[in-house]
């Protein structure tokens, strides 16, 4: 009888809402069971009610299918789609797939280990509704650890020299942060449907375990951005993401893609950027020294001390280890790997975070 009553809810809240623009939640998780209710709990208590969330479940092998489904049998705007694993270097059909299943005009992205805040949706959805030129709305997330006990930080930083490009005005003024690095937070994203599909869908490429990078290139030179500076939701980082396992390799893969996307672009648009060539090469020449370096911590807290010395070395000699700090950082570290000493003790006296969060 609870089951009827709650989906008896959700519907009569759906139809309420159907003047309202229907906003499609594309949820791509795998062996989240440890945070895939919190994930669709923080949809269920969204303000803005017209929504329907696709969650496809990559073959996982613990419990996450059968939460979900929990939460579809009593709420229909829930569905759940389940595939053999292809994993992250195909996660271009996974979102594709469910994007092929939405009817939203609005897409969102929520993967199964992040969560909104309660009016992510209704703020959102308001922006775009008010500004017909942005073919995206996007805003800050808090940085969480695992269990959310800690904000580690918030992101954008809102740099004053790249905060002026937020707005992406004129289209391809978001290039100058974008060529470098992608500072909008995925789990933010509220997506014209249109643009989406002039483009044929989601973007993979360069043998990146991501999309929205290659994504949000494209969709950078059809409009204009909405950002709205509010924390719009939490997004976890911690030990064993597939960002950390392939960082140095999918920075590598990251620069290929700027310079190729840079060399394509009309010259026009090339002329009003401040980015060039060469600033897309120098940057990713240090952000790769400063990826090995951050793997060998990572390794280090998993007790693989050799993994983490193999890091450290290609961190100190990579092109020549134009970064001295991190050329520094990484010794350390190497020497740390040899005597067993916590190097996350020594990052908290000298107050800095801790990557163990």
């Amino acid at each position: 009888m609870r089951r009827c009553a709650a989906s008896s809810r959700a519907v009569t809240e759906m139809r309420e809402d159907m003047n309202e623009p229907l906003v499609s939640i594309i949820t791509p998780t795998y062996n989240h069971e440890a945070f895939i209710a919190e994930c669709i709990q923080s949809v269920l208590d969204q303000s803005y009610a017209h929504w329907e969330m696709i969650v496809v479940d990559d073959g996982s092998s613990d419990r996450t299918g059968e939460i979900v489904r929990a939460f579809s049998d009593r709420d229909p705007r829930i569905r759940y789609l389940h595939q053999a694993n292809v994993g992250v270097f195909r996660l271009c059909e996974t979102y594709n797939r469910a994007f092929a299943e939405s009817r939203g005009e609005y897409i969102a992205i929520l993967e199964g280990d992040d969560l909104w805040e309660v009016d992510k949706l209704q703020r959102q959805v308001s922006a775009l509704e008010s500004h017909s030129e942005c073919v995206l709305a996007w805003g800050k997330a808090r940085v969480v650890n695992r269990d959310r006990s800690e904000i580690l930080r918030e992101l954008p930083e809102e740099k004053a020299k790249e905060k002026k490009y937020y707005a992406n005005q004129p289209p391809g003024s978001f290039l100058n942060i974008l060529l470098y690095v992608n500072c909008i937070p995925a789990m933010t994203l509220l997506i014209r449907r249109q643009a989406l599909q002039r483009m044929g869908g989601f973007i993979q490429s360069h043998g990146l375990p991501l999309v929205d990078i290659p994504t949000l290139l494209s969709l950078s030179l059809m409009g204009e951005f909405f950002y709205d500076p509010q924390p719009l939701g939490c997004w976890r980082h911690y030990i064993g993401q597939t960002t950390k396992t392939y960082l140095a390799d999918s920075l590598k893969k990251a620069s290929a893609l700027s310079l190729q996307f840079y060399d394509a672009l009309d010259p026009k648009i090339q002329s009003r950027l401040v980015v060039n060539r060469d600033s897309i090469k120098k940057y990713f020449h240090s952000a790769v020294q400063i990826a090995y370096a951050r793997m060998g911590r990572y390794k280090l807290i998993q007790k693989d001390a050799a993994g983490a010395r193999k890091d450290y070395v290609a961190a100190m000699f990579y092109c020549g280890a134009c970064n001295p700090l991190w050329r520094l950082r990484s010794l350390i570290g190497y020497l740390f790997s040899f005597f067993g000493w916590d190097v996350e003790g020594l990052a908290r006296t000298l107050g800095r975070p801790s990557y163990k969060s």
